[in-house]
């Protein structure tokens, strides 16, 4: 490529992306003033505002129940070998012995922790929390 050439590619994205900037400008506004127009219809649920007391925090989720689901391993296997377990088969799982349990919420993935006995029930110790990068990670094992 010559140096005009790339002067006309510059100019040609410099007036795109300011063609761009005064569009995102217009639709800002006309949003803008929808957003007046709608706020005399929908009820303002802020806490200021609200004449049931009702408080935006975390209160509300508090007694939300939840499934955690501690996972040893996992494995794939056919239905032919499915149907070949009895008593006392031992199914190999992809985990490793001595490795962190996966503790998942929900089914997802948010932490991982090594088992404990306390008074005779098995128990779970967290040992790390999932990062949301590490849960993407996981997410394609």
């Amino acid at each position: 490529m010559s140096e005009a050439d790339d002067s006309v590619n510059l100019d040609d994205w410099g007036a795109a992306m300011a063609e761009q900037a005064a569009h995102d400008a217009a639709e800002q506004s006309a949003s803008t003033q929808d957003t007046s127009q709608k706020a005399d219809i929908f009820q303002d649920f802020s806490a200021k505002a609200s004449p049931t007391g009702i408080h935006n925090d975390i209160e509300f989720i508090l007694d939300i129940p939840v499934l955690l689901t501690v996972e040893l391993g996992r494995t794939k296997i056919s239905i032919k070998n499915l149907l070949q377990l009895a008593q006392g088969s031992v199914v190999e799982l992809a985990g490793m012995a001595g490795e962190p349990m996966d503790i998942l919420i929900n089914g997802y993935l948010i932490a991982q922790g090594e088992v404990v006995v306390v008074n005779d029930k098995f128990g779970i110790r967290v040992t790390d929390i999932i990062s949301p990068a590490d849960r993407i990670r996981k997410l394609n094992k």
